[in-house]
C-alpha cells in the first residue's frame, strides 16, 4: 500500500457544521456556523483521514434567531470575546472502509475533552477545474455541561429552557493542495 498522504483543505463553502439541542422540553433547535477551516490529509487512494485540524468561529453561529445568536455569543454559553473557536484535533482514526470512528479532542468554551465521532467517506471526484475533492460525514453527542456551558433556566412546567445533550453534525469537502 503506498502510504503517501494527499492534504486538503476544507472548503468552508460547500462544508457544514451544525448542531441540534432540545428547547423547552419540547423540539430541537438546529443552529449552524459559517465559519469553518481546516485540514486533513488521506493516504493516496484511501478513504480514511489522518492529521484532522479544524476551527470554528464561534462568532458565525446562526440560529435564524438574531436574539438567540447573540446569547448564545454572550458569557452566558459561548463567551465568543475570550473564546473565538472551537477548535478539533483528530488523534486516531478507527476501523476501515467507509464506516468508521474519529477519535479527538474537541475545545469548547476553553475547555478540552476527548470526543468519538462517527464518520463516513462520501467520495472523491475531479471538480471542473481539475482539482481533486473528498468528502466526509461525521457526528457526536456531547454534554454541554461538560465544557462548562452551564446556564439554563427552569420551566413553571417542569424541565429546562436548553437541553444538555447537543448533537453535533458535520459534512466536509475537502479541496487537495498541490
Amino acid at each position: 500500500m503506498n502510504s503517501t498522504l494527499e492534504k486538503y483543505a476544507i472548503d468552508p463553502s460547500h462544508t457544514s457544521v451544525e448542531l441540534l439541542v432540545r428547547h423547552m422540553m419540547l423540539a430541537k433547535v438546529r443552529g449552524r456556523f459559517t465559519d469553518v477551516s481546516g485540514s486533513f490529509a488521506v493516504p493516496e487512494g484511501g478513504t480514511l483521514p489522518a492529521d484532522i485540524d479544524v476551527r470554528i468561529g464561534v462568532s458565525s453561529i446562526d440560529t435564524r434567531e438574531e436574539q438567540r445568536d447573540t446569547h448564545l455569543k454572550s458569557a452566558d454559553f459561548l463567551d465568543a470575546e475570550r473564546f473565538a473557536s472551537i477548535d478539533f484535533k483528530g488523534t486516531q482514526v478507527e476501523g476501515s472502509g467507509e464506516n468508521f470512528k474519529v477519535h479527538g479532542t474537541l475545545t469548547i468554551h476553553g475547555v478540552s475533552r476527548p470526543v468519538v465521532l462517527d464518520a463516513a467517506f462520501e467520495g472523491r471526484a475531479a471538480d471542473p477545474w481539475g482539482n481533486s475533492r473528498i468528502g466526509f460525514t461525521a457526528h457526536t453527542t456531547i454534554s454541554r455541561r461538560d465544557f462548562g456551558l452551564t446556564w439554563n433556566q427552569a420551566l413553571e412546567t417542569g424541565g429546562v429552557l436548553v437541553g444538555d445533550e447537543v448533537r453535533i453534525e458535520l459534512n466536509v469537502e475537502g479541496i487537495a493542495q498541490k
